[in-house]
C-alpha cells in the first residue's frame, strides 16, 4: 500500500514533547510555542506570528482583528476548503465566490474587482497547493478600494511570490499545521501580522479577551478581562511537536521537491500525449511542493482512475467540492459572475500521494500504474 499522506516526523518530535511535559508547562505560550514564533517572524518577515488551534481559528482571529460584521461581504475562490468561508459565516458576513484560474486552481484576479460592492470589507486569496495567487493585482485592488487582504496560506509555509512570503504579504495570513501539511502538529495553525497595531488585539482575542499576554510579560500587575474574544492557544506539547520538523524545514522541503520533480518529469510524456495535464507555477512564484496533482478529461476518468489506483494499493483522491454548490454555500454566500473554471476544472483533478519521506521507487510504482491505466 502507498498512502496518500503520511504525517510528517522527523525523529525529535517526542524528545521535545518530554521536555514540555517534563517542565510541568504543557497549556499554551510555553517556551517550545515562543520558539514557532519567532521562527516564523524570521522566516516571513511578518511583524507578528502567532500559534493558534489551528488554520480555522487563524482565519476566525483575522475577521475578528478586520471587524467584519453581519451585512458585511467578503470576496473569495469557491474552489477552497470550508473554514475559508465559515470564518467569516460566523461573523455574519456573505463570502461572494469568484471564479478561478484554471492554470494555477487560485482565485482569477482579474474577476474580483467586479465583485466589488458598497458591503465588500475584504478578499481573500487561497494559494493553492502553495502557489501564489497574482498577489501584486489583488494588493493594487484591494488598496484602491480600501479592503482588507487576508490570506488563506494554509498550503503554503516556505512557498513565496516575488521573493515575499505568502502569509505576510496581505494585512493577516493564515497557516496550518494539520496532519496533511508540510509542517505538522497534528491539529494547528498560525496567525501573521503585518501591521504592528494589531499585535496587542490580537494577543488579547487569542487569550479569551484577557490581556495575560501582557501579565505574562511583565508590563501589567495582574490581568482581566478588556474585549471579546476566544481560546485560540495551541497546547505546548503541540508546539513541541511542530518545532522539531521547523528546525529541519529546508530538509523537508527538499525532500519534498525532490518528489515533486520527480513526479513532473515521469509523467510530462503523458502530458505531451495529450492524456492529462501538469501543475502550472508561474514564474515569479516558488512553491514548496505542498501536493502534486493532474487533471484528466473529466470527472468520470478521474473516477475511474483514483479505482484503479486503489485496487493497485495506491491512495490517490479528488479535492474539494466548490463551496458555491454545497448547501451551506447556497445558504449564505452568492457566487458573482459565471462559474466557467471552478467546477469543471475540479471535477478533473486528482492528487497523487505526497509526504515526507515518499520514496522514489513508489513514485515510479504510482506513475507507471497511470501510465499502464491509459495504455488499456
Amino acid at each position: 500500500m502507498i498512502p496518500f499522506n503520511v504525517p510528517p516526523c522527523v525523529g525529535d518530535e517526542i524528545q521535545y514533547v518530554s521536555q514540555a511535559i517534563k517542565k510541568h508547562r504543557i497549556s499554551g505560550d510555553g517556551e517550545f510555542t515562543k520558539r514557532c514564533n519567532k521562527w516564523f517572524e524570521d522566516n516571513t518577515a511578518c511583524a507578528k506570528a502567532l500559534l493558534t488551534t489551528s488554520c480555522t481559528h487563524a482565519t476566525e482571529m483575522a475577521a475578528i482583528l478586520a471587524e467584519i460584521k453581519p451585512g458585511d461581504e467578503v470576496i473569495m475562490p469557491a474552489y477552497t476548503f470550508v473554514s475559508t468561508a465559515d470564518a467569516f459565516v460566523l461573523r455574519g458576513a456573505t463570502p461572494v465566490f469568484v471564479d478561478i484560474r484554471p492554470d494555477t486552481m487560485n482565485i482569477d484576479e482579474q474577476l474580483i474587482e467586479r465583485a466589488i460592492t458598497d458591503k465588500t470589507k475584504a478578499i481573500v486569496p487561497v494559494h493553492y497547493a502553495g502557489v501564489a495567487c497574482e498577489m501584486d493585482t489583488i494588493m493594487d485592488i484591494a488598496k484602491r478600494h480600501n479592503l482588507f487582504v487576508i490570506e488563506d496560506a494554509a498550503q503554503a509555509v516556505k512557498s513565496s511570490y516575488k521573493g515575499q512570503s505568502l502569509g505576510a504579504i496581505g494585512d493577516f495570513g493564515c497557516y496550518s499545521f494539520h496532519e496533511t501539511k508540510n509542517y505538522s502538529m497534528g491539529e494547528g495553525g498560525a496567525i501573521l501580522i503585518k501591521d504592528k497595531s494589531y499585535i496587542e488585539r490580537a494577543e488579547i482575542i487569542r487569550e479569551k479577551g484577557t490581556n495575560r499576554s501582557k501579565f505574562y510579560r511583565g508590563e501589567i500587575d495582574k490581568y482581566t478581562w478588556v474585549d471579546a474574544g476566544s481560546s485560540y492557544l495551541p497546547s505546548e506539547m503541540n508546539a513541541a511537536y511542530l518545532y522539531a520538523q521547523l528546525e529541519r524545514a529546508d530538509e523537508i522541503y527538499d525532500d519534498r521537491m525532490k518528489s515533486w520533480n520527480k513526479y513532473y518529469k515521469t509523467l510530462t510524456p503523458l502530458k505531451e500525449k495529450g492524456l492529462l495535464d501538469l501543475p502550472f507555477v508561474p514564474e515569479e512564484c516558488v512553491h514548496n511542493a505542498h501536493m502534486f496533482y493532474i487533471k484528466l478529461k473529466d470527472i468520470e476518468e478521474r473516477t475511474s482512475l483514483i479505482s484503479c489506483l486503489k485496487e493497485r494499493g495506491i491512495g490517490a483522491v479528488f479535492h474539494y467540492i466548490p463551496l458555491h454548490t454545497a448547501p451551506a454555500g447556497k445558504r449564505y454566500g452568492r457566487f458573482d459572475g459565471e462559474d466557467r473554471f471552478t467546477t469543471k476544472e475540479s471535477e478533473r483533478l486528482l492528487r497523487l500521494p505526497m509526504y515526507y519521506g515518499l520514496k522514489e521507487d513508489d513514485i515510479e510504482i504510482i506513475c507507471n500504474n497511470i501510465e499502464d491505466y491509459f495504455n488499456k
